[in-house]
């Protein structure tokens, strides 16, 4: 069977579950690889060009039982509807429709429990409304941050733009435009630092050699520790939302 990038294929693992398996072509990869999309709760097998789809899709159902494990180890998306509880900065937050005025309002309740989230208007586009704030908020702790790591390192960035991302958590262009998952907001404050130490970093060293790590430390010493958070947790933050 012939197989073109965007296209789906469904395996059955020996457990008899399925495993949706999504195509995509990536020129920059350098080898085939498999990762999961927890949205969409569906694998991804990327090839480096379209004449080896063929390859990615066979590499897939090698490793049909290792996928249908970790997607059903995945957590239960949480929708942004009323009463629904996420995460913010790293601590709860309540979501609820109720309160006066257009704007959605953050409320603490109790610094060591939860806050809540007021969000009025109509329940039916309470999500949309919930990722704007978080997206806004995201975009104003990334920006604080990624100023003082450029000023420690010395470098210059010329833009930042906050984006919906699946299977990157920033990225940083040659020309210096920096981009970051707006669900970093979630996570705790160190975390989100970590990664805009990480995008800074690469403003100065286009790889991850160990002189680029050597300038992460410089802004967060404790990036070992934020990583690891990240790859414990990146999921949840996924499964966050629409």
């Amino acid at each position: 069977m012939t197989y073109n990038n965007g296209q789906t294929m469904t395996l059955r693992a020996p457990n008899g579950t399925r495993v949706r398996v999504r195509f995509e072509v990536n020129a920059k990869a350098r080898r085939l690889i498999l990762r999961l999309d927890e949205r969409k709760r569906e694998a991804v097998a990327v090839a480096p060009s379209k004449r080896q789809i063929k390859d990615a899709a066979a590499f897939a159902a090698e490793r049909v039982d290792w996928l249908s494990t970790r997607l059903q180890h995945l957590p239960e998306t949480v929708r942004f509807e009323e009463g629904a509880r996420i995460q913010y900065r790293g601590k709860p937050l309540i979501l609820t429709c109720e309160g006066e005025g257009r704007l959605a309002k953050l409320y603490p309740e109790d610094e060591d429990t939860h806050s809540v989230l007021s969000v009025p208007g109509d329940p039916e586009t309470m999500g949309p409304r919930v990722t704007r704030f978080l997206r806004k908020q995201a975009k104003a702790d990334l920006t604080r941050a990624v100023k003082r790591h450029c000023e420690a390192l010395g470098v210059v960035y010329k833009g930042i733009s906050v984006k919906d991302t699946r299977s990157r958590w920033g990225s940083c262009t040659y020309d210096g435009q920096l981009a970051f998952s707006w669900r970093l907001v979630m996570a705790p404050p160190a975390v989100l630092d970590y990664v805009a130490a990480h995008e800074c970093a690469h403003l100065l060293e286009m790889n991850h050699s160990p002189k680029f790590w050597s300038k992460v430390a410089i802004c967060c010493p404790d990036w070992k520790r934020q990583r690891a958070w990240l790859r414990a947790h990146g999921a949840e933050l996924q499964s966050a939302g629409e």
